[in-house]
């Protein structure tokens, strides 16, 4: 076989437009944002936490027992809840997560291994058939795999440039925003470092020019004068005059000149602000707060469970009500609403809030039918003190 037909690599490399365009390049200075760097920001601590906390608190329901198994245990080394939010934090900064799935002999997955993007270098078939991967495991005795189908491997993405082959890091949007927050903490710091910090200022008169070295000797005089007098009066000849320092406003506003980069990271990952510093549109109300919230982790949400029905072959869900109503109070309201609106029966509503672990299972049946209590000014029943005579 000639030389030149000899194939080198098993697959060919994945590459975007953003790859062409900064070739010149070769700092990639206004490329790239590390995920540990960034989380050294407290916007987007706050910001990637919440949301991958939350969707961790979801629960993935599966119609298949084997894929409902994996999923509500997948790896030996940490619980359900950290490993989930492990891969959906890493979702949220890099545009996507990996974990190796570790099958039998069968074909059924015993355990899920978490891997970071800098252990899996993905590439194409030259058919264009699918996807492989070469992976760097940690464990000596596993060492490199090369060539890994793309069925033994779970690759959540985000947003695609090449047609859902890997995703992009929401970072990416926010180069700008974080170099100007950075320049603007080094000038913050700098300006206080480089301020005179005084309680105030001591005036002589008529004793002509002093001499630097009599000036300090004053002053530590006059402190000592005041640490002496117990947070007492202080005594001043008329040669002297001591003006207090007022705080100006101008640190402040050094320090908040840049607080819009909150709203801007807030922006990028679609929640609105008041998720991060508690304040947002002060016009909108908690339930459209929380409902534009539920938006967005559904967004992520869709993610997740394409990927999950993709690569167990099952109809898997992601239920956030956990998650967004911990207590469960708004299902309950929704619930009773509906019951009074006559959708649903009594037994219907009691089966709904008992499967939703509302009430307990070991919850007694009724005894009687529950009968709704009226508030209705014209129902004769809730009123009494009326003496029937006819009785």
């Amino acid at each position: 076989m000639p030389l030149f037909n000899q194939k080198v690599s098993p697959g060919l490399s994945i590459a975007d437009d953003t790859d062409i365009l900064h070739f010149l390049n070769p700092d990639n200075s206004d490329k790239y944002v590390d995920a540990r760097t960034a989380l050294k920001n407290s916007d987007i601590y706050s910001i990637v936490f919440q949301l991958s906390a939350d969707l961790a608190n979801g629960k993935l329901k599966a119609d298949a027992p084997r894929a409902q198994g994996i999923l509500n245990n997948p790896t030996q080394t940490s619980n359900a809840h950290a490993f989930w939010q492990s891969m959906f934090a890493q979702l949220l900064l890099g545009g996507e997560c990996f974990a190796y799935r570790w099958r039998n002999q069968n074909g059924t997955d015993m355990t899920w291994e978490y891997l970071r993007p800098s252990q899996v270098t993905p590439f194409l078939l030259e058919d264009g058939s699918g996807l492989i991967y070469n992976i760097n495991f940690d464990e000596p005795e596993v060492g490199v795999m090369e060539a890994v189908p793309q069925s033994d491997l779970i690759h959540i993405r985000l947003l695609s440039q090449n047609g859902g082959k890997t995703g992009i890091s929401p970072l990416s949007a926010l180069v700008n925003e974080l170099q100007i927050k950075d320049k603007s903490n080094k000038l913050t710091l700098s300006a206080l470092g480089r301020s005179i910090v005084a309680p105030g200022i001591l005036s002589i008169k008529h004793g002509g020019l002093l001499s630097d070295e009599d000036k300090a000797s004053r002053s530590r005089k006059f402190m000592k004068q005041t640490s002496k007098s117990e947070n007492g009066p202080i005594v001043i000849d008329d040669l002297e005059e001591y003006t207090p320092l007022e705080v100006k406003s101008n640190v402040a506003q050094l320090l908040n000149q840049v607080s819009w980069t909150g709203a801007q990271i807030a922006k990028v990952y679609g929640v609105s602000d008041s998720i991060i510093n508690g304040q947002g549109d002060q016009q909108s109300s908690i339930q459209m707060m929380g409902n534009a919230y539920v938006k967005s982790l559904a967004r992520y949400a869709k993610a997740v469970t394409g990927e999950l029905n993709n690569k167990l072959n099952a109809n898997i869900n992601l239920d956030l009500r956990s998650a967004i109503d911990p207590l469960g109070d708004s299902y309950a309201t929704t619930i009773s609403n509906l019951r009074k609106n006559g959708t649903i029966a009594a037994n219907q509503a009691a089966w709904l809030l008992k499967e939703s672990n509302y009430f307990p299972e070991e919850m007694p049946e009724a005894s009687t039918p529950p009968v709704p209590i009226s508030t209705s000014k014209d129902d004769k029943s809730t009123e009494g003190g009326d003496n029937d005579d006819k009785d």
